[in-house]
């Protein structure tokens, strides 16, 4: 297996929508877990294939803490059927923003249809921290970033400040 490079903002692609796939079969289980290495390095707890420039509805996530066995979900084509009307605030952060966390606000629970690592139908309903996960990562498949929840000013300097990294990555020195 082989680690992606994950796509930092302010890339074009992150604002692009992602198509849903058409069959789960051994490539995109190949493809799933090279997302799952790419997220367990980095290290994250989600991660949205439009993220490594794959314009496609797959996600993958796994919220057990680094001592915990891991347990990761693999979600093909997830579509929310259900938002609590109650919300809860959790700092978020995002593999594509590094360094950039903020507190954003979300419904507490929500309800999921999705194909899982098989291509079996599968019903997710989710509280807590995997709610607020499967929201950002599902804000990804719909070329949405945490910080469009932020004020202007407020997504301005994070932007700002991930083209400023970008051009010190890039510098070559001799």
């Amino acid at each position: 297996m082989s680690k992606k490079n994950i796509i930092i903002e302010p890339d074009p692609i992150l604002r692009k929508k992602s198509e849903n796939l058409e069959k789960v079969d051994d490539d995109l289980r190949k493809l799933m877990d090279e997302m799952l290495e790419t997220m367990y390095q980095a290290p994250g707890i989600g991660l949205a294939a439009v993220q490594i420039g794959i314009l496609k509805r797959l996600i993958v996530i796994d919220i057990s803490k680094s001592e915990e066995e891991k347990k990761p979900l693999f979600l093909v084509n997830p579509i929310i059927t259900f938002k609590s009307k109650e919300t809860s605030v959790y700092e978020e952060g995002c593999l594509s923003l590094p360094g950039h966390f903020a507190e954003i606000e979300r419904p507490s629970e929500c309800q999921i249809n999705y194909l899982d690592y098989n291509g079996k139908e599968k019903k997710l309903k989710a509280d807590g921290l995997l709610s607020t996960c499967i929201q950002h990562e599902i804000d990804h498949l719909n070329g949405v970033l945490f910080i469009d929840y932020l004020s202007k000013l407020k997504k301005d300097m994070i932007i700002k400040k991930l083209i400023k990294q970008k051009k010190e990555i890039e510098k070559i020195v001799i």
